[in-house]
């Protein structure tokens, strides 16, 4: 089986379990053409196994979908509703201050962003980029996280 291509093993998955494979991976597709001949073979599982892993198999009751409020959890930490994950970003209620060209700038870190100046921000960048006018880094503009 080494020496078939994909193309020619997919061929034999066919012959063998009545189906086309949905894949056409080789080592994949090796290991369950061997294991479907070598429990021919050999012998299958038995009745008994059979039954019982049928038994098991009945997933009538296994809930297929997470509850609504694990999705609406998850939703929310995406959209950035819960407090701050990133280690560098002090807590909520910190206020960050820096003097830049001789003027004091105040930033004060919220639960889901931060605020300057009346606006609100998603990112310490979007601030730097509001007091200085360029793009340049939030964390290293602030002193937080970074090298010295």
């Amino acid at each position: 089986m080494e020496r078939l291509t994909a193309t020619q093993l997919q061929e034999k998955y066919a012959e063998i379990f009545g189906e086309r494979p949905r894949s056409c991976h080789r080592r994949w597709l090796i290991r369950r053409i061997a294991w479907r001949l070598q429990a021919r073979a050999e012998g299958d599982l038995s009745e008994r196994a059979q039954r019982r892993a049928t038994e098991l198999a009945d997933d009538a009751d296994v809930r297929v979908t997470p509850p609504k409020t694990v999705v609406l959890r998850l939703r929310d930490q995406r959209i950035g509703d819960t407090a701050p994950t990133d280690p560098r970003i002090p807590a909520p209620g910190t206020w960050l201050t820096k003097t830049y060209k001789g003027a004091l700038v105040e930033v004060q870190v919220l639960a889901n962003g931060f605020e300057f100046a009346g606006e609100k921000y998603k990112s310490l960048t979007g601030v730097a980029r509001a007091v200085t006018g360029t793009h340049c880094n939030g964390f290293r503009f602030f002193g937080l996280g970074g090298r010295s």
